[in-house]
């Protein structure tokens, strides 16, 4: 288990500004960019939210009330636009049953809401972690490719994303806007000093070493 998080963390506010990840308070919008991010580029998304925002203003009763092949041809820049209208329906008509009450949602125990959104087709473990973290207002790591990368420099190799979350000691500390800084500086850190190992080697946290736990400690 890896247990100095909260020393990460610290680490990266020392070197890294306090910006927000996404340039937006609309939830409904992250929310979107959230699924069509998947596979693809932000400068995609953008073409596709652009749509999205012009036809519907993010509005989750107007998403619905077009029809399939309207929503496809308005997401289509993200690509996989087929696979990801399918995923938006989903996602919307389960909000839909919370009344397009995100707080509502967001009221249920972490464990549940995490379970609810990975039954949903094309809510990968990722996109779920985001849509918790930037939409429900919890708090957990994501452990994207960037986090993968970046934690084998650190001094752990994973397998994948769930053996990676598996392995994080999450501290109590580590509330809403924590888990959320945490991941924007992972991404901003991992653009600039992930492109090789000179590079990494140039940054601030090149020394910077995760304490593990093993099951006899």
């Amino acid at each position: 288990m890896i247990t100095n998080i909260d020393e990460l963390y610290e680490a990266f506010s020392r070197v890294m500004a306090h910006k927000r990840w996404w340039d937006t308070d609309n939830k409904w919008e992250i929310l979107l960019g959230a699924v069509l991010v998947q596979n693809t580029n932000w400068r995609n998304v953008d073409y596709a939210l652009a749509n999205l925002n012009e036809a519907t203003q993010f509005l989750p009763k107007k998403i619905l009330a077009l029809d399939q092949e309207q929503l496809q041809a308005l997401i289509r820049p993200s690509g996989f636009y087929k696979g990801k209208s399918n995923t938006i329906i989903e996602l919307l008509t389960w909000l839909e049953g919370y009344h397009f009450d995100l707080k509502q949602a967001a009221s249920k125990d972490f464990s549940t809401l995490r379970k609810e959104l990975l039954a949903i087709k094309g809510i990968g473990e990722e996109t779920a972690d985001a849509l918790l973290v930037y939409v429900f207002d919890q708090s957990t790591f994501i452990a994207d490719k960037y986090a993968q990368r970046m934690f084998e420099k650190f001094g752990f190799t994973s397998n994948g994303y769930k053996q990676l979350k598996s392995k994080i000691g999450w501290p109590e500390t580590m509330d809403t806007l924590k888990a959320q800084n945490l991941h924007g500086w992972i991404i901003e850190y991992g653009q600039v000093y992930l492109k090789n190992d000179e590079v990494w080697q140039s940054g601030p946290l090149k020394n910077f070493k995760l304490k593990l736990r093993t099951a006899d400690d």
